[in-house]
């Protein structure tokens, strides 16, 4: 088993390098991953559609990158999907497997253009982490929801041992503002012996 990108996907430290590497990583990404058995959007994916069984609810992939993402949403159930992501490779990619309504690309150095109130549902799976999207994205995505709506993201194991991470949805269900529906531990990539925790969190 040749790892091209995988596992140095978790040591880059700033966005431009981030963005270089995915570009790079867009051709080889769907192999190198299924080859490791990717096993989180289809956990995550499932959880989503346990708690909103709604085919016809717009949905938004954020982090959508090649669409491995929005392949599992469909899988699931969710029939309407918009994705988003930074890297142009990723999206191309996404565009060919033709499941997604709308894709939208940003400047990785810039705050991503998520729109407010407009998705029920919003999930980001794989997408936030050491190397990828930093812990401020649970912020982002949850003031982007509105009253009800729910998220759907994971950590891996690198993720988890980062205090920060966690830490952002703590925060959140201290105070209140929302409501843990659940956290599922699992297997992430297999084939390098990493796991994940998948979350569901209602907005309140």
């Amino acid at each position: 088993m040749i790892l091209r990108f995988l596992k140095s996907s978790y040591t880059l430290s700033s966005p431009k390098d981030t963005q270089a590497h995915y570009d790079k990583w867009a051709n080889s990404y769907d192999e190198e991953l299924t080859d490791n058995g990717y096993a989180t959007p289809d956990r995550l994916a499932r959880a989503l559609w346990e708690k909103r069984p709604d085919g016809q609810m717009p949905v938004l992939d954020f982090g959508c990158g090649t669409g491995l993402s929005g392949l599992a949403l469909q899988r699931a159930g969710f029939q309407i999907l918009d994705g988003m992501d930074p890297t142009p490779g990723m999206l191309e990619a996404a565009r060919e497997k033709g499941i997604y309504r709308d894709l939208t690309g940003f400047a990785i150095s810039a705050p991503p253009p998520v729109p407010k109130g407009v998705y029920r549902a919003i999930a980001a799976i794989g997408v936030i982490g050491q190397g990828a999207a930093p812990p401020e994205t649970v912020d982002l995505l949850l003031h982007a929801l509105p009253k009800g709506g729910i998220l759907g993201f994971s950590l891996n194991d690198i993720a988890l041992a980062e205090r920060a991470y966690v830490g952002r949805l703590s925060e959140w269900l201290d105070m209140g503002a929302a409501r843990l529906l659940l956290r599922q531990s699992g297997p992430h990539l297999p084939g390098i012996n990493l796991n994940s925790d998948i979350f569901i969190v209602e907005k309140a």
